[in-house]
């Protein structure tokens, strides 16, 4: 079986095209620090817009591109109101507290329940 096996290149293992005559896009080297003293350089295009903050790939902290001060941190997002939010905009503890305990009373009567099964029979 081996006399018969073809010779050559591996077909699609390599290309048959050379780097000759390429013209690659202009390109910059940003340097980013670390705070454990690592120097990180990475490869971007001019065009490309450079962040200010690169992971270390040495120890995953944040490195900061040089020349330039850690960005603040964004804003805190405005929790969303719950409805306890919005009901003690309208009520106090206090009225709250009487509300409970009158509805406690006819529930406790037997009021809230009579009450139900009338809504549901009309």
């Amino acid at each position: 079986m081996a006399e018969r096996a073809l010779r050559g290149m591996t077909m699609g293992a390599r290309s048959m095209e050379s780097d000759d005559n390429i013209q690659y896009a202009p390109r910059l080297i940003a340097h980013f620090e670390c705070p454990n003293g690592h120097d990180i350089p990475v490869t971007f295009s001019l065009e490309a817009e450079v962040p200010k903050i690169w992971e270390c790939p040495m120890c995953a902290e944040e490195a900061v591109l040089r020349d330039h001060e850690k960005p603040e941190p964004e804003k805190p997002v405005k929790q969303p109101r719950t409805h306890w939010d919005m009901l003690l905009e309208r009520r106090t503890i206090e009225d709250l507290e009487v509300l409970l305990e009158e509805r406690l009373q006819l529930l406790r009567s037997g009021q809230l329940h009579a009450d139900r099964l009338r809504q549901r029979s009309a």
